[in-house]
């Protein structure tokens, strides 16, 4: 079976490129609703999901017969007080000058550090992988949590900021960790 990872679909913080994390329940915008609809996505028999707004949103337009399975663990990391605000509004920043500086490897100050973060993704991933399921599942999630899980299990290995995916992208990784991207140009029967 294959697993589809999917990044939900545009919010109105993307468009204005905000630290949108697990504190901001934020819904779609008309644009990203727009652009997922457009698209086709892999057939799969399960949906699991972030439990935020924008990505069960995302799991009832790409999958609309399939109730997504809520996997809380599966959210956003917590941007701490970099949340809802944008590289602008944090430019000249101390604290953020020392997390750019870090690689992103700092904790969000009163946040998740990114470790701490694909560590909680990667476990929830796991945990529904020893649930051998037989047919394909999607996650619908965020970029963060794609990122996570590719590096760990993705063939071959990359680095976390090598799976980086716009809205309403994503990957398809096989059971022997090959995976391909899936863009929104991609398009399947």
């Amino acid at each position: 079976m294959r697993w589809v990872l999917i990044r939900h679909g545009q919010t109105q913080g993307n468009l204005e490129h905000r630290y949108i994390g697990c504190r901001t329940d934020e819904p779609l915008c008309a644009a990203g609703r727009e652009a997922l609809r457009l698209c086709r996505y892999p057939a799969v028999s399960r949906v699991f999901a972030s439990p935020m707004r924008r990505c069960i949103e995302t799991a009832a337009i790409l999958y609309p017969g399939i109730r997504p399975e809520i996997v809380p663990d599966l959210r956003e990391c917590d941007f701490g007080a970099f949340e809802g605000k944008n590289y602008a509004e944090l430019s000249g920043r101390a604290d953020y000058q020392a997390w750019i500086d870090s690689g992103g490897a700092l904790p969000f100050p009163g946040g998740e550090s990114r470790a701490a973060f694909a560590a909680r993704c990667v476990h929830a991933f796991e945990r529904l992988r020893a649930q051998d399921f037989r047919e394909d599942c999607a996650l619908i999630v965020h970029g963060g949590t794609i990122m996570a899980i590719m590096e760990r299990y993705a063939l071959p290995k990359g680095g976390y900021f090598d799976y980086q995916v716009s809205n309403g992208e994503g990957f398809v990784l096989n059971p022997d960790g090959t995976h391909e991207r899936l863009g929104m140009t991609t398009f399947y029967p």
